[in-house]
């Protein structure tokens, strides 16, 4: 690609979503700008607005003037652009079509599920607790011995799920009981361990501390 060329990435640096983005380009070894939003304050930029005026949500990528949006869009939009030096999604067509299919799981499974519980009040947790623990059992088998997803490095499914890696810990202690416990997913928590020692992913992922007081204010409504 040409050395001059525009790479923006309009995100929230606090947003699992965002981070997905940034890793992608990390470990493909592509510079370029992150302009992060005050979602916080609802105080979207006129530059969102005008590159993703459907949604009005990060990310929105924009490459030399065009912009696309969507997380898991713009992960494919980056692998079959920058082609160098790494692939995230696998060349073989049902290695691809499986991954596409766990990473929509993620998103449209896992993550409410998870939402769900940490959000529950104590009447209803161990019905959402329970719930997630479902949602997240069919991850758990597909791991299996697996390192990654992606088999032995960081790939598609594994930066569509970096949510797991990246604030799960940190939601759990901010929330005072545990969704993904060790004894009941060994597999996933050994990802996760493996994710947060990968080199490239420690640039991108939060910091836990950081993380647990922002989640303990926001969505907890705590002032630790």
């Amino acid at each position: 690609m040409a050395g001059e060329e525009e790479v923006k990435v309009f995100g929230f640096r606090s947003g699992s979503y965002s981070r997905r983005v940034e890793l992608a380009f990390k470990l493909k070894g592509v510079d370029y700008e992150h302009i992060d939003e005050d979602l916080l304050n609802n105080n979207k930029s006129d530059l969102l607005l005008k590159y993703n005026p459907i949604y009005q949500k990060v990310p929105v990528l924009v490459h030399n003037g065009k912009p696309i949006s969507e997380s898991r869009v713009i992960l494919e939009y980056i692998d079959e652009t920058w082609t160098q030096n790494y692939a995230i999604l696998p060349t073989d067509p049902y290695e691809r079509a499986l991954a596409r299919f766990w990473a929509k799981y993620i998103d449209e499974k896992v993550v409410p599920a998870i939402e769900k519980a940490f959000r529950s009040n104590e009447e209803e947790r161990e019905k959402r607790i329970e719930e997630a623990q479902e949602m997240l059992e069919p991850l758990e088998k597909e791991l299996q011995n697996k390192l990654f997803f992606g088999g032995d490095k960081i790939g598609f499914v594994d930066i569509v799920g970096l949510v797991i890696p990246g604030w799960m810990h940190a939601s759990q202690e901010a929330a005072g009981f545990e969704v993904l416990t060790i004894h009941k997913f060994p597999n996933l928590n050994r990802w996760i361990q493996d994710y947060l020692n990968h080199s490239v992913a420690k640039e991108v992922l939060p910091q836990k501390d950081f993380l647990v007081a922002f989640l303990s204010k926001v969505v907890f409504g705590r002032n630790n």
